[in-house]
Parts: structure tokens; sequence; C-alpha cells
């Protein structure tokens, strides 16, 4: 089936481009944002159409798309009278690209399955910046050939995208990036404090470090403006720390300990009582030097 007609669920700071990059590449798509402003101000800059709901966006729809907060606000966009399931025509897909937790992933493949709807979760990683360069890496749960058919739609907003497993295995992938980024964040902001102590040129040393083994896409976009106290690069610490919790629940249902994420949520939860709760997660140095 050749996919033509779209819908995109939750225009925030990842939908709204995202949606933008399947309007500008000639499909045909329905936007539904909870704040009426939003799609305006989205229907003003890309072609497309406002509706009133999430089933409105969802009719005569090939692909459903979601890109929401969080595993309660994607059940109230996909389930009753005015969600996308009420909508959504036989045959068609829904995709997550919200990250939630697995269990919520296989719930929705189950609920599709009984409106004869084919589910793909499919978690983003590359943030703000990823999701206006059409950079992004998606990582999917769900059937190969369901995959297969949206692969050309993906790669409007993608550099990498990956079919991890069966339903639920793409946020499982995601909860491995969130604990891996957390994990160079906190050693990232442990060695710039050392440097800051002790004198050291910061832009020297990224320079210098990014070209070896502790080189990471952190240190190089984010080691000197960490250093300056520069943290409103999008991805929020109140996401972050919605995702940590998702790992460490993921973590104690197959009997792991993580302590490391566990510290940094720590941490961020300190500095959610502290009013910082909207800067990006490389607010995570504001916890180790009092310049920042």
């Amino acid at each position: 089936m050749k996919i033509t007609d779209i819908a995109f669920i939750g225009l925030g700071v990842m939908g709204y481009p995202m949606a933008g990059h399947l309007s500008n590449h000639g499909l045909r798509t329905k936007v539904f944002n909870r704040t009426l402003e939003k799609a305006t101000h989205w229907h003003n800059q890309y072609q497309g159409e406002i509706c009133q709901s999430p089933k409105a966006a969802a009719q005569d729809s090939d692909v459903v798309f979601l890109c929401v907060g969080n595993d309660d606000d994607v059940r109230s966009v996909v389930y009753g009278d005015f969600g996308v399931l009420a909508g959504m025509k036989s045959g068609a897909t829904l995709v997550d690209h919200t990250t939630t937790s697995a269990e919520l992933a296989t719930e929705l493949a189950a609920a599709c399955a009984n409106y004869g709807v084919n589910f793909i979760d499919a978690p983003v990683s590359g943030g703000q910046a990823g999701a206006e360069n059409g950079t992004l890496t998606v990582m999917c749960g769900g059937e190969q050939t369901v995959f297969d058919a949206l692969i050309p739609i993906l790669n409007c907003y993608s550099k990498q995208v990956s079919l991890v497993g069966t339903h639920g295995q793409g946020q499982r992938c995601k909860m491995v990036n969130q604990i891996c980024i957390a994990g160079v964040l906190k050693g990232l902001s442990e060695g710039l404090a050392l440097a800051q102590k002790s004198n050291l040129d910061i832009a020297q040393v990224t320079e210098v470090l990014k070209h070896g083994a502790a080189g990471s896409w952190q240190m190089e976009n984010r080691a000197v403006t960490m250093s300056q106290g520069q943290f409103d690069f999008g991805f929020a610490i109140d996401w972050m720390h919605k995702d940590l919790m998702i790992c460490m629940n993921e973590a104690k249902k197959l009997g792991l300990y993580l302590p490391l994420i566990k510290d940094v949520d720590n941490s961020y939860v300190e500095l959610r009582k502290q009013g910082f709760g909207r800067l990006d997660t490389s607010a995570l140095f504001k916890s180790y030097s009092q310049t920042a």
C-alpha cells in the first residue's frame, strides 16, 4: 500500500518539526495538538490540516504518528470516543514516537490488533536539533513487514531507522540509550568540574579530548556550553527524569540494580526542586560546579 495520507498527534519540540518534514515531503498531513495555538502556528508554516480531535486526524490516514509526553498522555489520545483508534481504518498503522514503558507498547499492539490496525513502537534519539535537521535515530519494535513499509516515511526526518525486535523492544532500546547518555553526562560533568577547578581552558581541553577515547557527542556539543552555564538546548531535565524512572522500573522487573542512573536521577530531582526542571539535561553540571 502506498502511503499518502498521514496524521501527526503532538506538536511539541520534537513533533512540530517531524510533522513539518512529513508535510515537506509531499504527504497529505493532518495534525492535532492539545494547544490549538501551536497547531495554528504549524499550519501557518507548513501545508496541512488542523483537526479538532485525534479521531478526526486519524480518519482516512494510512499512518498515524504520536509524539506526546508519557504513558498517560499516549492513552489519552489513543483510547476513547475521540481517540485515534476510534477513527483509524483497518490496515492503517499507528506509530508511537513517545518514549514510554515497554508495557504500554505491548498494550497498544494488542489494542490495535483488535481494530485491525498495525502498531510500531518507535522512540527517537537526537533531541530537538535532530528533529529540526531531520537526523533522528529511530529504534522500532514490531513486525518486519510493517516496519519495511514505513522506512521511506521515517526517513523523512531520520538518519538511522532500525527494527530491534518485537513490540516493546524499541522502547527498551531507548532505555539503553538514556542510560548511556546519563552515564556520559555524569562523567563529563565531573571531568569539567575538575578542569574548572584546575584553571584549564575548557575549549582547549574539549578540542584535545574529543579525538581520543573520551570523545563523545556530549563532549563535542555540550562541554563548552556547560562550562559557560548555558542549558537551553531542548531536551529538558523533566523529561529525562521521566525516562530514567522508566529505565529503573524496567531494571527492577529484570532483577537489575543500576546505581549510576539512580545517582544521576537523584541529582536531577534536586535540580527540579530548585526550579531547573526545564533546563536541558546537560544542566547536570550544576550539581558539580558552583560557577555553572
